[in-house]
């Protein structure tokens, strides 16, 4: 790097050097009048800068960065409008627990609230992004904007993540700074105590019919968590941000399929029932519920061990936690990073504050190697729940378990519209793909009855997705940060016409990159999922049949290639659909292929055919 000059050391330099001692690449954002001394710096640091065409696309872009590389996504911005845009793909990180760092200046020190007509001036940004993220700070000086930035990374790397804001005044942006930038501080993740660990794996030790739910939380664990399944025998199940986080080929996999009845009703049949990373939230479940529920009635504490439970030394107690032993015995082993979240939707036994790998491992040497092997041990190696004690357990191929898992794929399948368009919509991109395709959904009909299901993940970074905010717009910026993160990874964008209108504008940006991915549009004439709810509730479909592009058209315009997939005449027909399911794959598998973008119009009637997939 070349030295530089002195009248160039001031605050947006403390920040960039600590953003490079951090690790950081890559920002994304725009640059503005107020935030040009932060991007003075960026290529002495050789960060590169990727600019979106709004605020919002560069927040989902950092998202889907993050989902690909494991980096936290970080996003410039300027002052008042620019930070205002990226506020919903902000508030999208935090209620899917993704840690996100947003940087932007602020009117100079002496001028909050001064409502003087300053140009992009802002009531209070700071305090409004307080309420909506996981922290938002002003800073006083360079020194102390530049450990915020490192304090934000370390907060990453230690507690439940999500969205940090640091807000740089102007004067302290533009004026000196002679310091040295901060170095990464020593994560300092919760880890289990010894007690806990015991307690959850006594339990398992004499289990019969374990099942675990993984969430989020245990992405960065994947191969804990298959260990653990194969040390229990134990069928998994996934939340959607947990997708792939066993691989959905393994013979005790479940899917992302926590919303259907035969994944709950055998999650409330376990007799040892371990979740791991996740809130078990509705956005998941669809209204239904995980797990045993205790019945309302008696006060928490009366039962053994208490319904409230105790977390490594802490005592968890809330409104929610005035409930009675369920009544058949079943015993809830919770693992989160936020004790917050450990008896929320359904109350634990055993509740374990702490990171999820680290519980694993502690877990895995607590179980010891041969655990699932000894005589009267449970560990679910016997084939049902009346085998004789001691008895030698079934050879893995045939364990109770994979039976388990079997019977449950097959009652999901009928369940989900495996023949459905959703469906061969997203068999057809990830066959073009091949068995490392990375998706990225969106708040569209494709996605959650389609992809979520149908996709076959076999890595937890295979579906860009955000289940629990199921924000319009995010499929088509995040797919192209995955790419910018993972250049050799075949990406794509799938998603319906009314989400790809709040971003479309992001299609320039991957033009402009040269990235290669593409984007698939089903077009089934508007807000159809919005629709079906009116007709459900005897109204009218109003405002939500919507006039839309040509989106291969569009995409030409932008420097894209355009592809126009229509469903062909008498598509109910079995050999119409496979002919629709082959020129499908072959359009995208072209597009993967390509030096640029590719949009891809798929045509769909709003209620579109199936037969036998």
């Amino acid at each position: 790097m070349t030295e530089l000059p002195d009248h160039h050391r001031n605050g947006g330099l403390a920040v960039v050097a600590t953003l490079a001692a951090h690790g950081v690449d890559t920002i994304f954002g725009i640059p503005g009048t107020h935030n040009l001394e932060l991007y003075r710096h960026l290529p002495h640091y050789g960060i590169r800068a990727v600019t979106p065409r709004h605020e919002q696309g560069a927040g989902y872009a950092a998202d889907g960065y993050f989902l690909l590389s494991g980096r936290p996504g970080v996003v410039i911005t300027t002052s008042g409008p620019g930070l205002t845009n990226v506020i919903t793909a902000a508030a999208t990180a935090y209620a899917e627990s993704r840690p996100m760092l947003i940087l932007s200046p602020g009117v100079p020190t002496g001028m909050e609230g001064a409502d003087a007509g300053l140009l992009h001036e802002t009531k209070d940004s700071s305090g409004a992004l307080s309420r909506l993220l996981v922290a938002s700070r002003r800073a006083r000086t360079a020194e102390g904007a530049a450990q915020a930035v490192a304090e934000a990374f370390a907060l990453f790397a230690s507690s439940r993540p999500g969205p940090v804001h640091i807000e740089v005044p102007l004067d302290v942006l533009e004026g000196p700074w002679w310091g040295t930038a901060p170095q990464p501080l020593a994560p300092q993740p919760p880890v289990p105590t010894a007690d806990t660990v015991a307690r959850a794996a006594e339990l398992l030790r004499t289990a019969d019919r374990p099942l675990i739910v993984a969430g989020g939380g245990s992405r960065h664990a994947a191969d804990r968590l298959t260990a653990l399944a194969e040390r229990l025998d134990a069928p998994v199940a996934t939340t959607c941000n947990g997708k792939g986080v066993l691989d959905e080929a393994h013979p005790l996999s479940l899917g992302s399929n926590v919303r259907f009845g035969a994944v709950q009703e055998a999650s409330r049949a376990a007799d040892v029932l371990v979740v791991l990373g996740t809130e078990l939230a509705d956005s998941d479940l669809w209204g239904g519920t995980v797990g045993a529920q205790n019945a309302p009635g008696t006060a928490a504490g009366s039962a053994t061990p208490g319904p409230a439970g105790s977390a490594d030394g802490l005592t968890v107690d809330s409104a929610l936690d005035v409930r009675a032993p369920r009544p058949d015995g079943q015993q809830v082993i919770r693992c989160d990073i936020d004790p917050d979240q450990l008896n929320k939707n359904l109350i634990g036994d055993v509740l374990v504050h702490s990171d999820t790998g680290a519980f694993l491992d502690a877990l895995l040497a607590a179980l010891g190697e041969d655990a699932g092997h000894g005589g009267g041990s449970g560990l679910g190696s016997r084939p049902d729940s009346g085998s004789e004690a001691g008895s030698d357990p079934e050879p893995v191929g045939t364990s109770a378990g994979r039976h388990r898992a079997e019977s449950l794929r097959a009652a999901c399948a009928e369940e989900f519209d495996g023949a459905g368009l959703n469906a061969r919509i997203t068999r057809a991109v990830a066959a073009a793909g091949g068995p490392g395709v990375v998706i990225g959904g969106d708040s569209s009909q494709v996605t959650y009855d389609g992809t979520v299901h149908a996709l076959e993940a076999h890595t937890p970074d295979q579906l860009l997705y955000m289940p629990g905010f199921a924000t319009l717009g995010y499929g088509i910026p995040a797919a192209l940060g995955a790419k910018v993160a993972a250049p050799e990874r075949p990406v794509a964008a799938l998603l319906g016409d009314g989400a790809a209108m709040f971003s479309v504008q992001e299609i320039m940006t991957a033009v402009e990159l040269g990235l290669p991915i593409p984007f698939v549009v089903v077009d089934n004439g508007g807000y159809a999922e919005i629709e079906d709810q009116m007709t459900a509730r005897d109204m009218p479909p109003f405002a939500v049949r919507l006039d839309r592009p040509d989106f291969a058209a569009l995409g030409r315009s932008m420097g894209a290639h355009g592809v126009t997939v229509a469903l062909p005449t008498g598509a109910g027909e079995a050999g119409a659909l496979a002919e629709f399911d082959a020129t499908l794959r072959g359009a995208v598998a072209d597009a993967f292929a390509a030096g640029r973008p590719t949009v891809v119009h798929v045509i769909a009637p709003r209620r579109a055919p199936s037969a036998d997939a």
